[in-house]
């Protein structure tokens, strides 16, 4: 009789497992998890998706995770389309983008039309140069955009007046430019912003510090400044912004999951478990280490909370840089 319920708990994790707190053993939270990316492969939204599913699945929380990029409309395609298939079964990863798209009508939806599951990570912004950029710290990027801001094009993985745009025209701004001259070149994703700065098409770039801390350990760009209070400790050799000569520059970029509308509440809260528990496994850490991400964890109602301050404290900055 014991081996037959055995059996049969065994089965019903199977059955509802893909959405479920439902497993034999206790430990695995949800069965599978897919995630949808707004962006190409190489970005800060790919990385997040695929280093949260590794941790994850690594970490046996999770029993099988895939992925899926969906570029096109700023995200507005990926966010369209998980709105119209409500597929219950997808964790869509999203940003501060989301807001400022939504300010600037990129796309007509925001994120009151999902259901927010958590905001999980922090990534701060850093202007990067290649490696064999004359440029060694940013007062010289500063002092060449001041001379002529025409010959001074600044890349980023996101559309123009999105979340790269603003960080090199708070960089700017805070070190005594006229913000509204950047010369701002987007790329679809943040890995082909990089492949445009490598190959020289772009004087600097304004993108994640998880996007470039690896390359930069590697010796292939420089890394200028981080828009951070304090150095981070991942990379600690890279100046704040601050520091660096753009005074009071302090930005953080979140990161977390968005679900369908209409989520059942279970299924909501097996997502919220899964993530919230992974922060105590060795395996999140790993990863988090690996991109100089900062643990942060927002759910639910207070990631909602937390969002709407977002969209009143940004809204107010596009507007002063003249991006609203």
């Amino acid at each position: 009789m014991l081996k037959m319920l055995k059996v049969a708990l065994a089965a019903s994790a199977v059955v509802f497992g893909a959405h479920t707190i439902a497993s034999a053993d206790g430990h695995q939270v949800v069965g599978e998890m897919k995630f949808l990316i707004p962006g190409g492969a190489g970005g800060g939204w790919d990385g997040t998706a695929r280093g949260t599913g590794e941790a994850l699945t690594k970490s046996g929380l999770v029993g099988a995770a895939s992925y899926e990029n969906m570029s096109g409309g700023g995200g507005g395609k990926a966010i369209a389309h998980i709105i119209e298939t409500k597929d219950q079964g997808t964790l869509m990863v999203n940003s501060t983008p989301i807001v400022i798209r939504s300010l600037t009508k990129v796309f007509p939806q925001s994120f009151r039309d999902l259901t927010p599951i958590a905001g999980t990570i922090g990534d701060y912004g850093a202007i990067v140069v290649g490696k064999n950029s004359d440029l060694s710290d940013l007062n010289g990027l500063v002092a060449a955009y001041k001379a002529d801001p025409t010959n001074v094009a600044v890349g980023g993985g996101s559309v123009a007046g999105g979340m790269d745009h603003l960080i090199a025209a708070l960089v700017m701004k805070n070190a005594g430019t006229d913000a509204t001259k950047v010369k701002y070149i987007p790329y679809d994703a943040g890995g082909k912003a990089m492949a445009g700065l490598l190959s020289g098409e772009i004087k600097a770039l304004a993108t994640g510090f998880g996007e470039a801390i690896e390359l930069a350990r590697q010796g292939e760009v420089k890394i200028l400044c981080v828009t951070s209070d304090k150095r981070v400790a991942a990379m600690d050799s890279v100046p704040t912004c601050d520091e660096a000569g753009s005074k009071g520059t302090s930005f953080v970029n979140w990161r977390g999951f968005f679900a369908a509308p209409g989520l059942p509440d279970d299924k909501k809260q097996a997502y919220i478990s899964a993530l919230k528990k992974m922060y105590d496994t060795p395996e999140w850490a790993t990863v988090r280490d690996r991109n100089g991400w900062v643990d942060i964890f927002n759910a639910d109602a207070d990631f909602v909370k937390f969002l709407e301050g977002q969209e009143e404290q940004i809204g107010g900055l596009m507007k002063e840089l003249g991006f609203l």
